[in-house]
């Protein structure tokens, strides 16, 4: 019988059998483990850790160099000037002969890179583009003076479902 818990809770269990008198070939036919995690958790209180897989290799990750350049290159550079994902996506192609990369990995990659780039560079989130230049917010006082705006959220009210009206033509003949 295969009970499913956490690993320490599987552990406290064998250990409590085991000390009742079950053997270690019942223990393992009664937690549908093997002898090995049987021996581990008689001889241990604590499983062990678990062991931190490396990160797998991508078909981007040689162009990762030459796309934070380009989003270095970025934070001095003039809004119109900033390089858009299919900016880079393109100079990747053409530039480096990048085959084996798509769009999409792009994307992906610089959305997370681009804000992990500013941070380093010390400049913070990025700013919003609906923000005034000179950095202030929007005004706090209504966009005219002497118009109220509504007071809240509007009312949902359900509407009554239209009643169908049957055509004369939906018969098929032609009345003539």
């Amino acid at each position: 019988m295969h009970i499913s818990t956490s690993k320490v809770e599987l552990y406290a269990a064998i250990r409590r059998d085991h000390r009742a008198g079950l053997s270690m070939r019942a223990l393992e036919r009664k937690y549908g483990v093997t002898w090995r995690t049987i021996r581990k958790a008689l001889d241990s209180n604590w499983p062990e850790p678990r062991k931190k897989q490396a990160p797998r290799p991508t078909r981007l990750d040689p162009y990762k160099p030459v796309i934070d350049g380009m989003l270095r290159a970025d934070l001095d550079a003039p809004p119109k000037q900033k390089h858009t994902v299919k900016r880079i996506f393109d100079r990747l192609l053409d530039e480096h002969t990048a085959d084996g990369i798509s769009y999409q990995m792009v994307r992906a990659y610089v959305a997370v890179r681009r804000k992990e780039v500013r941070w380093e560079a010390g400049r913070g989130p990025e700013r919003s583009r609906r923000a005034h230049a000179s950095g202030s917010h929007a005004r706090e006082e209504p966009p005219h003076a002497g118009v109220r705006s509504r007071p809240g959220p509007r009312s949902f009210e359900p509407q009554r479902p239209r009643p169908v009206i049957p055509s004369s033509r939906s018969s098929g003949s032609t009345g003539r």
